[in-house]
């Protein structure tokens, strides 16, 4: 197999050169976190979709966009959250802002919207999203919600998500942490028992992932409170101050939510990832560690052990077949990027390019200490620098969003889905072999030696 091939890591763009690095080659930190152009087509999503990929998986609740129809279109049904009960959240509802709203204000149009919605849906709970034509016309969101929640006797969050004031999708997750802080707070005179469950936070049931890690749990001896937010209630997440412990697994939308959680009723939090057989190993075992209870450690070494020795013929099966090819990742957050990293190793898979849309400098400084010399980290890619790598870097497979699968199918090459929208389960033990068999069934297909060029090939 030839790999020998001449790499130019410069960007099309100037003023990314900063934002790129080679492993080995580049010194001091990569530049990250700044905001991308408001208004501006990129690779990040927009404030207001931030907020609702954390929040919409709480499933009996009613989300309600504030702003155009096409706001509300493009999350709809955002996320491949599964529910055990309600299925509320998969409807998506909107004020539709005309040009006489955006002249006149939409505070009006609003707070009708909301009344109809609670006399034909009774929810317990209305989050209510800011967009970018609110926050330009300057909508009171918060009086507006605070009269209807009087009005109705509900929880009517605000969450102001408008854009403009940030091109960072980060900035929504902030603001879907607040509105989840408001959702929580204990009413005066309320008092919430403390118990040894529990909170999950970053875990969405993309493809009902968090109940195979729920049923771990189970056999392990622990409960797990609530979920933030995957097949979450209203109810559910206001016991969330009587959990004994917080998991964190997607650290970019719920650190702070774990950081709050601790100053204000005193939880303390774990990281933890359970995508991948050693994530996984290695985060049940954190668990039981805390809980320090030796029962709880037997049936959590038993369970690893049972789970391990029943997939790794099929995982060694798939890293023969796997062995030399090389991957591209570019995913939204660094823990998930670390998490396909050694996913992919442990199949023999070497990464030669990796990036997200939100990692922070010392995220990426870990995500380097993963890679080889001569692999590329990537901060914010825009399309023209993702084609220009996979080209250079003779990638076979990439792991990616939805935006990257048509770009990697067009140069002939593999794609693994991890997007929010999924529907397949890809953690714990079980996600670990379905994850296996998606790359080695794409990055094996016969198809691409019929859509490469000649020259393109590798033998």
């Amino acid at each position: 197999m030839n790999t020998d091939c001449t790499v130019s890591t410069n960007a099309l763009i100037e003023e990314r050169q900063d934002s790129i690095q080679t492993k080995g080659k580049n010194k001091g930190h990569i530049s990250c976190t700044s905001d991308s152009l408001a208004g501006a087509v990129s690779q990040r999503a927009c404030v207001y979709c931030g907020a609702r990929v954390v929040l919409n998986p709480v499933t009996d609740a009613v989300h309600l966009v504030h702003g155009p129809i096409g706001c509300a279109t493009y999350t709809w049904d955002i996320r491949g959250s599964l529910s055990s009960g309600s299925e509320m959240y998969r409807n998506s509802f909107s004020t539709d802002m005309k040009e006489r709203d955006i002249i006149f204000g939409g505070e009006q149009k609003l707070a009708a919207c909301i009344d109809e919605i609670v006399a034909k849906y009774n929810p317990p709970a209305v989050f209510v999203y800011s967009t970018c034509v609110v926050g330009v016309i300057g909508d009171d969101l918060i009086s507006v919600c605070k009269e209807a929640a009087l009005r109705h006797g509900i929880d009517v969050i605000p969450v102001e998500s408008s854009g403009f004031k940030s091109g960072n999708k980060v900035v929504g997750y902030r603001a879907a942490a607040e509105a989840l802080m408001k959702l929580i707070k204990p009413t005066e005179g309320q008092v919430i028992e403390p118990t040894k469950k529990l909170n999950f936070l970053g875990e969405y049931n993309l493809g009902g992932e968090m109940w195979v890690v729920k049923r771990y749990l189970q056999e392990m001896g622990i409960e797990i409170n609530v979920a933030f937010t995957g097949d979450s209630t209203v109810a559910a997440l206001k016991q969330a101050p009587g959990a004994c412990l917080n998991l964190v697994q997607c650290t970019g939308s719920m650190h702070y939510v774990a950081s709050q959680l601790e100053k204000v009723y005193g939880i303390p939090y774990l990281d933890v990832n359970f995508f991948g057989a050693e994530n996984t190993a290695e985060s049940l075992r954190k668990i039981a560690a805390f809980y320090g209870d030796e029962e709880i450690r037997r049936r959590t070494e038993a369970l690893i052990e049972r789970e391990t020795a029943r997939i790794r013929p099929v995982l060694l099966k798939y890293k023969e077949k796997l062995a030399g090819k090389r991957a591209a990742i570019y995913v939204g957050g660094a823990y998930k990027a670390a998490a396909l990293i050694r996913q992919l190793k442990e199949l023999g898979v070497e990464i030669v390019v990796t990036g997200t849309q939100t990692g922070k400098k010392e995220e990426y400084e870990n995500l380097s200490s993963l890679l080889s010399d001569g692999a590329i980290l990537v901060d914010d890619a825009n399309p023209a620098e993702i084609e220009k790598f996979l080209r250079e870097m003779q990638v076979d497979v990439m792991a990616g969003g939805v935006k990257e699968r048509v770009l990697a199918y067009k140069l002939g090459v593999g794609f693994i889905d991890h997007n929010h929208d999924r529907k397949e389960c890809l953690a714990g033990f079980e996600g670990a072999v379905n994850f296996a068999r998606e790359v080695y069934t794409t990055a094996c297909s016969p198809v691409w030696k019929h859509l490469k060029a000649p020259q393109e090939v590798r033998l």
